[in-house]
């Protein structure tokens, strides 16, 4: 740091160390001689007293004319002119420096300022753009788990869809074993449908020509009458064993309505799984017009069963009938039995 004012012996020893160099004695040499330290103002007049002393001293010690002495002094003046013209310039030019330095250190502290604003706009977007990107790999990582949740999902998904195909394809399996048992039961019912109906049909014929013969019989002599009681032993047989087959058949009409009550469990899985396989495979539409197929033919069984148990109750009301016109049969046959021996 420089100093406040500089003495003039230390100007005057840097001026003859300038002077012994060989070099010129000039306010910036001298100042930079003392380590750029004093002001140029009181170096530049340390210098001129020391010239002063310098101009006094030669002319007390050789005495010179007058002339030689203005010229001197002439010489002097015109130094000290163009030093302090030389200084001047010196001094104009490096203030001009000093001015071009100063505006150059303003103009690059202005640069600084501006730069350290871009610095911490800089800063600031990539804390930003640091944020930002943690951010994007937040949510990078977030959509990853997303993904991989789907991709779970989509795997528990495909594997509770290839059970429900399972199960679809048990569900159709079971509603073609039921449809077959259907079936199956349908032929059955219906063959031994035919079958009692068959029978029935020759119950009724033989029951019409055994009251045919009932009524040759009826028509006939006295004589006669003990084949008719023997025809009645064997017609009451026939009517018992008739009775017996109505039993039977009654207990085989039992029989079918165990074996219908026993389907009804079927018809209510064929429901359960009409909903399950129309929940499932959304192609229930085929399955319910079976199930009402079935139901229809259920209904057709009932009707049927129902048919045979009339049937049933007629032949049992004919056989009624028949013993009852036997039991009057005999009454009259003993009536005309007892008449001619009371005559």
């Amino acid at each position: 740091m420089a100093r406040g004012g500089v003495y003039k012996t230390e100007v005057e020893k840097a001026r003859n160390a300038l002077l012994a160099q060989g070099k010129h004695p000039s306010v910036d040499a001298v100042r930079v001689a003392l380590g750029n330290t004093g002001s140029k103002t009181t170096i530049h007049r340390h210098l001129k007293e020391l010239e002063a002393e310098d101009a006094k001293g030669v002319g007390g010690k050789y005495p010179v004319s007058d002339a030689l002495a203005d010229l001197v002094s002439r010489l002097a003046g015109q130094l000290n002119g163009e030093a302090d013209a030389r200084i001047a310039d010196a001094q104009a030019r490096c203030d001009a420096q000093l001015r071009d330095r100063a505006a150059a250190l303003e103009q690059a502290r202005q640069e600084s300022a501006t730069l350290a604003d871009q610095l911490r706009h800089t800063q600031g977007a990539l804390q930003a753009k640091q944020a930002e990107h943690e951010a994007d790999q937040a949510r990078l990582a977030e959509a990853l788990a997303t993904v991989r949740q789907f991709e779970e999902r989509i795997a528990g998904m495909t594997t509770r869809l290839d059970e429900r195909d399972a199960h679809a394809q048990s569900l159709e399996q079971k509603h073609t074993h039921a449809r077959e048992a259907l079936e199956h039961y349908r032929t059955a019912a219906k063959e031994q449908r035919d079958q009692e109906q068959r029978r029935h049909e020759h119950q009724v014929q033989q029951l019409q020509v055994d009251l045919r013969e009932t009524r040759d019989s009826l028509t006939g002599k006295n004589q006669e009458l003990l084949q008719l009681n023997r025809d009645n032993v064997r017609l009451t047989e026939q009517a018992g064993q008739h009775d017996r087959e109505a039993r039977d058949l009654r207990a085989h009409l039992r029989r079918l309505d165990e074996e219908v009550q026993a389907l009804r469990p079927v018809t209510r899985e064929l429901d359960s799984l009409q909903i399950r396989y129309a929940q499932e495979q959304l192609a229930g539409e085929g399955l319910r017009a079976e199930l009402a197929a079935t139901r229809d033919a259920l209904a057709t069984e009932q009707a049927a069963r129902q048919l045979a148990e009339t049937t049933a109750a007629q032949a049992a009301a004919r056989a009624q009938a028949f013993d009852d016109l036997l039991k009057r049969n005999g009454s009259i046959s003993s009536n005309e039995t007892s008449a001619p021996t009371n005559t």
